[in-house]
This record gives structure tokens, sequence and C-alpha cells, in this order.
């Protein structure tokens, strides 16, 4: 009998291991676009500007973007929209976001309308399972705003609205669960999001003058309890110049000297 609930416990702990052996990995291409690549290998682009000013290796970059599942874009601003047409029509990514920022990209931006449907657009407070169970999306509000413009050399010049902005949480099935803050300012309602998610890696803005600068992005930071903050939307141009040394200071005036702030350089793989 010994043997037998010995054996058992050997076989559960290897399948434990088997679940996790398989990494997940974050690559951070600057600004706010990053890559999630899951354990069974499906890949998630957000906001994906990769050609960014702050990526030099962003044309070689885009060309070895061969694979794409899904394209989760937060807000319609060309700075997170980037380069997620030219990228969809590549490989085929369908389009996450909200409904109404899906229908004016599809409509105006160029995004392939046959990547776009109710299966893979939602709104705040729906979480949507993706990828037959891989990653679940939730969708969370940001304080920011949200407007599309047509792609280059479109005869259509006007400015269309582009929905209420919005982050992203990010279930990974056997991997950690990610907050993509999007461009925001610091708003009370972030305390919630830990309520329903224990979030593991926080992609948070620090940049300043769009967005919420190191000081109040360090007050988001306290309300999510996040086990790891990676700061994003910084540096691209010089007006952002919020520092991940200012939002390591600020956190640890609130007391969050235990949450490590990961300040991740262009093309660097995280692995989980």
């Amino acid at each position: 009998m010994k043997l037998r609930t010995l054996v058992l416990a050997t076989a559960l702990s290897l399948s434990s291991t088997a679940l996790w052996a398989a990494d997940t990995t974050l690559t951070w291409y600057g600004h706010a676009a990053f890559k999630i690549t899951t354990p069974n290998g499906k890949t998630l682009l957000i906001d994906p500007w990769i050609t960014n000013p702050s990526n030099p290796n962003g044309k070689a970059d885009l060309d070895n973007i061969k694979q794409a599942d899904l394209i989760l874009i937060s807000h319609g601003h060309f700075d997170h929209v980037g380069n997620s047409v030219e990228i969809a029509k590549k490989t085929g990514a369908k389009l996450v976001a909200t409904y109404d920022l899906g229908s004016e990209l599809t409509t105006y931006g160029g995004y392939p309308p046959k990547q776009a449907g109710m299966d893979t657009m939602g709104n705040f407070g729906g979480t949507l399972t993706l990828l037959n169970g891989e990653v679940k999306v939730t969708f969370v509000p940001a304080v920011h705003s949200s407007t599309v413009m047509p792609p280059e050399g479109s005869a259509d010049k006007d400015i269309h609205d582009g929905g209420a902005p919005g982050g992203f949480v990010i279930q990974v099935k056997n991997g950690p669960t990610f907050y993509h803050t999007g461009d925001t300012d610091v708003f009370q309602d972030m305390a919630l999001i830990r309520k329903f998610n224990h979030i593991d890696v926080m992609m948070a803005c620090i940049g300043g003058h769009f967005t919420m600068d190191p000081k109040r992005a360090a007050l988001a930071v306290d309300m999510v309890k996040p086990k790891e903050v990676i700061p994003m939307h910084y540096g691209t141009f010089p007006i952002l110049d919020g520092t991940p040394s200012e939002l390591r200071q600020d956190m640890d005036k609130l007391g969050d000297k235990k949450i490590p702030v990961h300040a991740m350089k262009v093309d660097e793989v995280l692995h989980f």
C-alpha cells in the first residue's frame, strides 16, 4: 500500500512538472509592444509598434515575425496600432479589441475584416476564452483617449473615434497572468483588478505627459500588487521622461520594496 502511494505521489509530481515543462515567454520590442508565447507555442502580440524609435532592430524584428495568433490592441492611437495591419495580413492573426475599436480598425484602419469578429472582440468586464482555452483575456478600463487614423496612402484623411481606451488581463493556461495597462492614468478601480486575478506581471506605462508618470504608476502598482512590474511607454520620445529608477524610488516610498521592477531591454526575452 505504501509503495502504491509512493508511486502515485511520484506520478502526480511528474505530471505537475510536465505541465510547467514548457515556458511562457515575454519579449519587449520597446514602447508598449510585447510578445507573449504560450507553453503550447501560441503567439500573442500586444500593441505591436515593432518599428518604434526605441527599437534599433525594428525592421528586422518585424520581418522575423512569421507567426501571430492574436493581436491585442488597447486603443486606436498610431503608437499602439503600430504594425498590426501588416502583421495581420502576413500571419492571419485575429484582432482582440473592444468591439467599438475593432469596428473602426476594420472600417478605417486597414485591419482585415475577416480576422475580427464577435469571438475575439468584447468590452470591459468581459472575459474571452481563446485559442482552445490556451488563454483568457479580460478587458479592463484605462483613463486615456482613443482615435483611429487611416493607413498611409489612404484617400481618407479623417481621424475617427476609436471607442474607449483599455488594458488587458491575460491569463495563460499553465503559465502566468499578465496585466498590460495600455495608456492610462492611475485610477482607483485598479484596486479591483487583484480582486479577480492575482497578477504575476504588470506592464505599466511610466513615461508621463500622455500617461501616468513614475509617481502615479507606483500608486497603480501599490493597488494591483503584482509579483513583478515591467515599465513601458517611456523614453520613446524625449517628452516621455519617466524612468524605471524613479518608479523604483516611488514604489519604495509606498512600502512596495519587495515587488521587483524589471526594466527590460529591447528584444529581451523573459521566461516564466
